[in-house]
């Protein structure tokens, strides 16, 4: 079993992912001085048996990494996963040189690319059995050009969206999910033939959900999700997707996936939120979050 959480940060991404084996991961952070605190004593207690602890960094934006110095002297990252990237700001905030000084340790940082391996990330240690994330990178691709021209955006100091990676986690015998980013439609269009993306059971919508981040089309049948899960963004910038089963981070507010083999319970902080497409297994409350449903795959 496992647990992810997509954590409600405002217009900002932040989660993690409790795995069953002695992993914990976290991808990007929005903390701010009202939610820093409960957030990471809740990471702390979440991840206290756990002996591998990762931070995934999509890219360096300030709703990414927003409290990266706060989570970063709370539990000391030692793991910091992200795409080789020399970006730089033309207003260097303490959580962008942290995120510089994480990225550039020849001791912390991991560079992440299409089918990069590592132990613990996505292969057994035979030696250290801590178990594999079930964690995998389907892009970038280092050697693509329209990455590659990102790639000096960013170096001089345009938006990072387009190098969000696309990461992939899959539960044995169980769930499927992927996470973009930020990675915006027009980009996504220029690579869209260039990678073929693997069927999905969940996927959590690039750019927030906004309409700059929609997922090319090709790429959605491929991927054919039951579930996107659309962040929080306002609402007039948001595509709701309604021709497939979505849950809205706006209203729902924090959203918990109980990761079990064959099904995915779903539990949601607002007690009010509700859909009508999973199955009711009765299930009770978890930690102030109300029970909405099970996907059985």
């Amino acid at each position: 079993m496992s647990v992810i959480k997509s954590i409600s940060v405002g217009d900002g991404d932040m989660f993690y992912i409790k795995h069953e084996s002695s992993n914990f991961t976290i991808i990007d952070c929005n903390l701010d001085d009202f939610n820093k605190e409960e957030i990471v004593k809740e990471i702390k207690n979440e991840s206290k048996d756990k002996d591998i602890i990762r931070f995934i960094s999509t890219h360096p934006d300030d709703d990414h990494i927003h409290g990266l110095t706060y989570l970063d002297e709370q539990i000391g990252i030692l793991n910091f996963y992200c795409v080789k990237n020399k970006a730089t700001k033309s207003e260097e905030t303490d959580d962008f040189k942290k995120y510089c000084e994480l990225r550039d340790s020849s001791e912390k940082a991991y560079y992440i690319y299409r089918n990069c391996s590592r132990c613990w990330m996505n292969k057994n240690d035979k030696e250290k059995d801590y178990g594999s994330s079930g964690i995998f990178i389907l892009w970038p691709i280092t050697d693509n050009n329209d990455f590659k021209e990102e790639l000096e955006n960013v170096k001089d100091g345009k938006s990072p969206n387009n190098i969000s990676p696309i990461i992939k986690y899959t539960l044995k015998n169980g769930v499927t999910i992927l996470w973009f980013g930020d990675l915006e439609n027009e980009f996504m269009e220029k690579i869209k033939d260039v990678i073929e993306l693997p069927k999905a059971d969940i996927i959590f919508a690039p750019h927030h959900g906004r309409n700059s981040g929609t997922i090319p089309k090709e790429w959605m049948e491929s991927i054919d999700p039951k579930i996107v899960i659309i962040g929080e963004a306002p609402s007039e910038k948001i595509n709701y997707l309604s021709e497939y089963n979505t849950i809205t981070q706006n209203t729902a507010g924090d959203i918990i996936l109980d990761c079990e083999t064959k099904k995915v319970d779903f539990y949601v902080s607002n007690e009010k939120y509700s859909v009508n497409y999973l199955d009711d297994e009765d299930n009770a409350s978890i930690d102030n979050a109300h029970y909405i449903g099970t996907l059985n795959l």
